[in-house]
């Protein structure tokens, strides 16, 4: 009868672990789902406004991208070094030039300047210029360049304003 005591306590206690993941589960599908439309997907492709879509798969390529070759310094949006300048949406249109757009983001990278456009910041920040400074920039390609300006374009449209928001969100 002990036997059969606790082996029923483990099974339930089993149960109380497996019962809030399942939960878990059946509530955050549906709305993972409805964040990957074509209308969150789709971010402006340059300054004049011309737009793009991304597929699902080309977000989570330049996600994987951008985490590796971004994320010690931009984890979720911020810049570590400078909390002031994130890459939410706002921040990234007040720049000098704007670097709300996949071209203008993937020029950054290329050759990066300071916040106000007055000069380059290539030899302090990671970017294709000088790769030997960051060597994880050393072997991108455009693609993947393009990608992962596309990956930060349309991250504040699913995490909202914890992309960039700071470290209040972690």
């Amino acid at each position: 009868m002990a036997s059969l005591f606790t082996t029923l306590q483990r099974s339930l206690k089993g149960l109380l672990i497996l019962i809030p993941v399942l939960i878990g589960l059946v509530m955050v599908s549906p709305v993972e789902a409805a964040r990957w439309d074509s209308e969150t997907l789709t971010v402006p492709g340059n300054p004049e406004g011309t737009e793009v879509t991304f597929s699902e798969q080309e977000i989570n390529t330049g996600r994987k991208v951008f985490n590796t070759s971004c994320g010690t310094c931009h984890a979720g949006g911020i810049t570590k070094t400078n909390h002031n300048v994130g890459l939410d949406p706002e921040t990234l249109a007040l720049a000098t030039p704007a670097r709300d757009n996949v071209d203008a983001l993937v020029d950054y990278m290329k050759d990066p300047t300071s916040y106000d456009g007055e000069y380059s910041i290539a030899d302090l920040h990671p970017s294709m210029r000088d790769a030997e400074l960051y060597p994880a920039m050393r072997d991108l390609t455009d693609e993947e360049l393009r990608l992962m300006a596309g990956y930060i374009l349309v991250a504040p449209k699913v995490q909202g304003t914890a992309w960039g928001g700071g470290k209040i969100y972690f």
